[in-house]
């Protein structure tokens, strides 16, 4: 199809593509029955089925996957020899976290200052959408192969989808896998992303009393859970704000682009006057280096709290790991370090253990130059690639059941997106040039020259 063509027919789907986003995000699909019912996952799940066979992919069918969440499945096969593509996403979407932070309703797709905002607009429902877009804009010019896999439990690193791409291979099988869950380094800038850090997610228990007693009557002796914790968590970092785990070495250094300190500032929403943590670059401490973050601590809230010891406290801790590094050693190593450095023999109890391994794509291979291609041109200007601080994990069970398919990693969320915190996100200018982008790798290229996606929509 002439690329000009297909430039037209993307920007008339704009409108359809924000009516699909807004059915995506009023699903609250968080993948946690102890926060949501499970309905909303298995409501979104449809919804993503139907609209895919409305865009052509007909055999679309929802699969149970081991840890209990559902796979949205698709196949749209090719006469050979065109290759097969595989474009993944997922449905499931993080928890809003503080509602009352959300400056518009968490579950409604609400327009702003020219953004669409509503938990998952970004990610991943706006990549759903981009890839429904292309798909809409190819209609019956779709020449290639084409399977769709959107996951139902990505956020809660539960491994579903990756044990059921080992169990079931021959329904993901393709040449070229597409995994639609990252974003540009800009708006505006197409990027490609070649590494993700692995992670580790564990929640760790202390428990010293039956039941909380009064402050005043026991405290100083009574062993204080909470003191136990702030002692623990204070050896895990640095003054600097390394990261510090016996046994685990963190002096890497990033060998690929620069992260500049102005723009990571500006996109992590830093205050004035207050240092960025660590003693590396901003692109060693993202991409070269191990970060341990505290992501939630179960005690009495400040508000109602009584002059009380408690008798437990909870805190789930989260791990990013870099390439290289092997997450079970890290995992080993922090059990061990925690363990041993509880005061006053207090319990210790770890559990909902989650661990997803780093990855690293090819760059060398015919897909990953079309792409290139395709984005440049959608874009304007020449795609970039970078490393991503965030883990998927079924890019590494992909990997390894296909390892002769180019497995390559782009979508919607740039940084303003705010993705996994209140105000999430899309810019729908980034959905219409990837959406284009994509047309145009599955379209072969589309040759002759083109000018980019329309920029100017209101």
């Amino acid at each position: 199809m002439p690329a000009e063509e297909l430039i037209e027919r993307v920007g008339r789907l704009m409108d359809r593509a924000r009516d699909d986003l807004a059915v995506l995000v009023a699903h609250r699909s968080v993948a946690d029955v102890r926060q949501f019912p499970a309905e909303g996952c298995r409501q979104a799940a449809d919804a993503v089925a139907e609209m895919f066979s409305a865009a052509g992919i007909a055999d679309m069918r929802l699969a149970e996957t081991p840890d209990g969440s559902m796979a949205v499945l698709g196949h749209r096969p090719a006469p050979p020899p065109p290759p097969t593509v595989l474009l993944y996403s997922h449905y499931d979407v993080q928890p809003p976290l503080d509602e009352g932070a959300w400056d518009t309703p968490v579950w409604t797709l609400t327009e702003r200052d020219g953004r669409w905002y509503g938990r998952g607009a970004a990610d991943c429902k706006g990549n759903i959408v981009m890839q429904l877009t292309a798909l809409r804009a190819l209609g019956e010019d779709l020449d290639v192969g084409v399977r769709i896999v959107s996951e139902g439990s990505e956020e809660q690193s539960t491994g579903g989808l990756s044990a059921f791409v080992r169990r079931h291979p021959e329904l993901l099988a393709a040449d070229t896998v597409l995994v639609c869950d990252t974003g540009n380094a800009e708006i505006g800038r197409p990027t490609a992303t070649t590494h993700l850090r692995g992670s580790l997610h564990v929640t760790m228990t202390l428990r010293s009393l039956s039941g909380p007693v009064h402050s005043g009557t026991f405290g100083g002796p009574a062993p204080d859970p909470i003191n136990a914790l702030v002692a623990m968590l204070a050896t895990l970092h640095s003054a600097d704000g390394d990261t510090t785990i016996p046994g685990i070495q963190d002096t890497g250094r990033w060998d690929g682009g620069d992260y500049p300190e102005d723009r990571y500032r500006r996109n992590a929403r830093v205050l004035p006057g207050v240092a960025l943590a660590g003693s590396g670059t901003v692109a060693d401490m993202l991409w070269a280096r191990h970060a341990l973050t505290v992501v939630g601590i179960d005690c009495p809230d400040v508000v109602g709290s009584a002059p009380a010891v408690q008798a437990e406290v909870r805190v789930k801790l989260n791990v990013r790991i870099p390439y290289g590094s092997d997450v079970d050693v890290v995992w080993q190593a922090l059990r061990k370090h925690l363990e041993e450095i509880a005061p006053w023999n207090i319990g210790v109890a770890f559990s909902d253990i989650n661990t997803g391994r780093p990855f690293r794509s090819r760059t060398d291979g015919p897909a990953y130059a079309l792409l290139a291609d395709s984005m440049g041109r959608a874009f304007g200007q020449d795609m970039k690639t970078v490393a991503q601080g965030g883990s998927i994990p079924v890019c590494v069970a992909l990997q390894e059941t296909f390892p002769d398919a180019e497995i390559i990693l782009l979508g919607v969320e740039e940084p303003k997106c705010l993705i996994h915190a209140p105000n999430e996100s899309v810019d729908p200018t980034e959905i219409e040039h990837m959406a284009l982008a994509l047309a145009l790798f599955l379209d072969g290229g589309a040759g002759g020259p083109v000018s980019g996606a329309r920029s100017d929509r209101p």
